[in-house]
């Protein structure tokens, strides 16, 4: 799929007229990934330290981080200042990102809930370096439309974590937590596969 062809998601739409009033400014998109990266450790952090009172915050902060992801591609393909790393960064951010929200999340709930969140947390956060890795490679030897994820409308897969604020304000961190950190670990199975497949596709010239 093709960036022209495909249907802009909401959230990048939302970005791109939350950035329209800065273009003038003496601003860098990498700027915006930094506070990705700093709402993304807020996050982390409020998990692994205060689950219970600060729980609903670090939802919040998380949500924003994701959304704020958004900011610096938007802000670069108006103003003319993408760059290879500017777009490396944002990847590498976004993995730092969702491997410190596991890793915080599986802290904060051990206390209450034993070794086994700990352990998931660590696992499923650990998946997102390797992930990571593959899914640069794959788009570097490929091009980006083999790490498109799925989308329906103006909705990708990966707006599901949006859900983690509604979840957690809701029923508990615990209810998002779980299927989450599986289903991570799921998706590093998936991108192992696909990984696979290209590789030996490469391999034979197929």
């Amino acid at each position: 799929m093709t960036e022209k062809s495909r249907v802009k998601p909401y959230d990048q739409r939302l970005a791109h007229l939350a950035v329209a009033p800065l273009k003038n400014l003496p601003l860098h998109p990498n700027y915006f990934t930094l506070l990705t990266l700093l709402l993304g450790q807020a996050a982390a952090w409020l998990f692994a330290l205060a689950v219970s009172e600060y729980g609903w915050l670090a939802a919040l902060c998380y949500m924003l981080a994701v959304f704020s992801d958004h900011l610096d591609g938007e802000y670069a393909r108006m103003t003319g200042k993408t760059s290879s790393f500017g777009h490396n960064f944002d990847y590498i951010v976004g993995g730092i990102n969702y491997t410190c929200l596991f890793i915080g999340i599986g802290i904060g709930l051990a206390e209450s809930y034993g070794h086994w969140a700990l352990l998931l947390g660590l696992a499923a956060g650990l998946c997102n370096p390797f992930i990571l890795y593959m899914r640069m490679y794959m788009e570097q030897k490929h091009g980006p439309d083999v790490v498109e994820h799925p989308a329906f409308a103006a909705f990708e897969l990966e707006d599901f974590i949006y859900l983690i604020g509604p979840i957690t304000w809701l029923a508990g961190i615990l209810w998002f937590f779980v299927p989450y950190a599986l289903g991570n670990i799921g998706y590093l199975v998936w991108t192992i596969t696909e990984f696979t497949s290209l590789r030996k596709k490469n391999q034979t010239g197929d």
